[in-house]
């Protein structure tokens, strides 16, 4: 009764257009009110999961990202991978994916990816002949990369719901992500051979040194990263820490993308970007708090047990849920929502939590180029002047690629947790 109760609440006031931290917030206090749970560890439970320094990577990350966006960043990374891959068919193209898993690995955004690398690609495509809607594809695809190439603002916010070591969730998401955009290049690499598509001029060798060395200061950043975390010389925190303050010195002094006195105007974007999330999570923690009280994620065992559910068909079961409700949510809501009834429900049906963070982070990237909220199709929409039908024509392929690689990363848990056995052992 409690859930029908929740369904009917929480899909009316999301279809009024009231705010998800709102919509989570009302729904957690009928539920209260009326189920007479006991209230008084809600608030203790907010403010320890909130008194996270994990928690506190989130606007330092996406500080991070404005700075990368607004600074130049994205377009060294473009002009190094126009660079070498110059002289093949469809290279722009190529290059889209190429950009957007370098950017992906530096700003853990897949609408901050779509958005820089659309503003610099898409009235390039164009301008050599590209078709629009093919344009809008690949960028929008390649765009999703952004929340599975670590550091991505998903899996921080997976780890601290579910309690999950963050590098080690991190390590999850390389095989993935880089098997995500093979297959994206794959496909653009063939689609342009047989629709003849352009080619960019091969640059002599010269050039592309020239090219890659004004690039060295954007590589270096996810680098830096990495080698902190995996290094054991950093926390995630200061990890992002790390990536806030480097991001802004190469921006300023190698591709002056702003200028000082910008500075602070970024950072106030990005301060507010994250409290909106820190908001979205506190109403979140306390319904969740209430769902795991309410005996529902037990439940939702012993029901799958007493059908005798497979491991295989309760994840298949999981992903048509995720996918149906991407149709409606956002990637953090959606992840609020959904883990607190989950987590407690995985190992016992014996599905490793680390596996699962990409299963889910994947079927989210689906979420964000399929309608009627796929937040990648409306960004590109936007900057483009297209209709959002034309993007959706675009995407279509790469949406059956995404819909591919899900069911690899699903039923292959190896590609997954192979990278984080080898750095932490079982």
């Amino acid at each position: 009764m409690w859930t029908l109760l929740f369904l009917v609440m929480f899909f009316g006031l999301l279809s009024l257009g009231m705010p998800i931290f709102l919509v989570l917030g009302a729904c957690a206090a009928v539920l209260y009110i009326f189920s007479g749970q006991d209230l008084i560890g809600v608030a203790q439970v907010i403010i320890d999961h909130l008194n996270s320094s994990t928690l506190m990577s989130l606007p330092l990350f996406v500080m991070a990202a404005a700075f990368m966006r607004q600074g130049g960043v994205a377009k060294a990374l473009v002009d190094v991978s126009a660079a070498w891959l110059g002289g093949i068919r469809g290279s722009l193209g190529l290059v889209t994916v190429v950009a957007c898993t370098l950017f992906a690995a530096i700003c853990g955004s897949s609408v901050a990816t779509a958005l820089a690398m659309g503003t610099i690609l898409l009235p390039a495509m164009l301008e050599k002949g590209y078709p629009r809607s093919f344009a809008l594809g690949v960028i929008g695809a390649s765009g999703t990369i952004g929340i599975v190439i670590p550091p991505s603002l998903s899996l921080i916010l997976y780890g601290i719901v579910t309690e999950q070591s963050v590098p080690r969730l991190f390590l999850a998401g390389i095989l993935p992500g880089l098997l995500q955009a093979a297959a994206f290049f794959a496909w653009v690499w063939y689609d342009a051979r047989r629709r003849n598509f352009p080619m960019e001029p091969s640059l002599p060798f010269a050039e592309r040194l020239r090219v890659t060395v004004r690039a060295l200061p954007a590589l270096a950043v996810p680098i830096i990263v990495l080698v902190g975390i995996y290094g054991g010389l950093v926390t995630v925190t200061e990890a992002a820490a790390l990536a806030a303050a480097v991001s802004l010195l190469v921006s300023l002094l190698f591709y002056r993308g702003f200028r000082w006195t910008a500075t602070l105007t970024v950072i106030a974007d990005a301060l507010r970007s994250a409290g909106t999330i820190m908001l979205i999570v506190a109403t979140a923690l306390a319904f969740g708090h209430w769902m795991t009280e309410s005996g529902v994620p037990a439940q939702l065992v012993t029901w799958t047990l007493n059908h005798n559910l497979a491991t295989w068909e309760f994840l298949l079961a999981i992903n048509v849920l995720l996918l149906v409700l991407g149709c409606f949510l956002e990637v953090v809501a959606a992840l609020l929502l959904v883990m607190p009834i989950l987590a407690p429900a995985l190992k016992p049906l014996g599905v490793d939590p680390v596996h699962f963070s990409i299963i889910f982070t994947h079927n989210m990237e689906i979420a964000l180029v399929h309608p009627p909220v796929g937040l990648n199709l409306y960004v590109l929409s936007t900057i483009s002047t297209a209709p959002v039908g034309e993007v959706i024509r675009g995407i279509l392929p790469f949406l059956i690629l995404l819909v591919i690689v899900l069911g690899i990363i699903t039923y292959v848990p190896e590609l997954t947790m192979w990278l984080p056995r080898m750095v932490y052992g079982s």
